[in-house]
């Protein structure tokens, strides 16, 4: 986080008290980021409002620029801006859709997630991320390479956060319930499973200098876990991340992410694998 050098800050026009312009201010406060501060909107012009929020951010001597823009979408807006101007992080307000909404469409911010090649901030909530619980959702028992690579990022980028906020870092990793039916008897003991996955965990810990008293290591599908752990710990921040299912190419982001958006009483920053990444960049350069 530290090496982002702009940031692309969402504002919606309607909501006069911007969440997104605070979460960048804080940021930017400390990594010196430029912030480009977009409006998506084929129909009004905003440029008073953004001439506002410009000369208020340079008194307080932050770089920024603006713009209004509109490309047949939101998330499509927003990636050919993010493309165009270079910017390391896209920070957006949510705003959940209700579930019937959801089961008819699918939701601008998930869209988003889905085709932006940068990690994205969705900002849900106005307190203070300070003192509070970054909390960092990782899979141990993924040890593969693109695992292992995604797991760094998301565990530097929560250090990051906690840094920046003077926050504390705590991470959660679930791990799956015994399956009768599995073959291999190891599978079968809730014991033998959770003792394995302890072992997975102490390399982990000893890589990432995290200790026992925060690591949280539950048994159970993390969509379900992760918010619950959310709310135990009162987390202002999400950290988690997203791998890649092989043959569907039009959803590159696992389905936990989405679903753990609208369960957790946080912000949510989602986080992809150099490989994705890359991808998405070469796809976004074709328009």
């Amino acid at each position: 986080m530290q090496a982002i050098r702009s940031i692309l800050v969402v504002i919606e026009p309607e909501h006069a008290e911007s969440l997104a312009l605070k979460r960048a201010k804080l940021i930017a406060g400390v990594t010196q980021a430029h912030l480009h501060l977009l409006v998506c909107d084929p129909k009004h012009d905003h440029s008073a409002m953004l001439s506002v929020l410009k000369a208020a951010l340079l008194e307080d001597g932050f770089s920024v620029t603006t713009e209004q823009a509109w490309n047949s979408s939101l998330h499509e807006t927003i990636v050919d801006v993010q493309q165009a101007e270079g910017c390391g992080l896209v920070i957006k307000q949510h705003f959940p859709d209700s579930a019937l909404k959801r089961a008819l469409l699918t939701p601008a911010d998930w869209k988003l997630l889905r085709h932006c090649p940068t990690p994205v901030l969705l900002v849900k909530t106005a307190g203070s991320w300070k003192d509070k619980v970054i909390l960092a959702a990782i899979d141990v028992g993924n040890s593969d390479p693109e695992h292992r690579h995604l797991h760094n990022t998301i565990i530097d980028h929560g250090y990051d956060i906690a840094s920046l906020a003077r926050a504390q870092l705590h991470v959660i990793s679930a791990h799956p319930s015994p399956m009768l039916s599995s073959a291999d008897p190891t599978f079968q003991l809730k014991e033998t499973i959770e003792a394995r996955y302890r072992e997975q965990c102490q390399a982990f810990q000893a890589e990432f200098d995290i200790d026992d008293a925060h690591l949280h290591i539950e048994e159970g599908p993390a969509d379900v876990l992760i918010p619950f752990m959310v709310h135990k710990l009162q987390a202002a921040v999400t950290v988690i991340g997203t791998v890649a299912r092989s043959g569907i190419s039009g959803t590159l982001i696992g389905n936990t992410a989405e679903v753990v958006l609208d369960a957790v009483e946080s912000d949510v920053l989602v986080l992809k694998p150099q490989e994705i990444e890359d991808h998405l960049e070469e796809i976004a350069g074709r328009h």
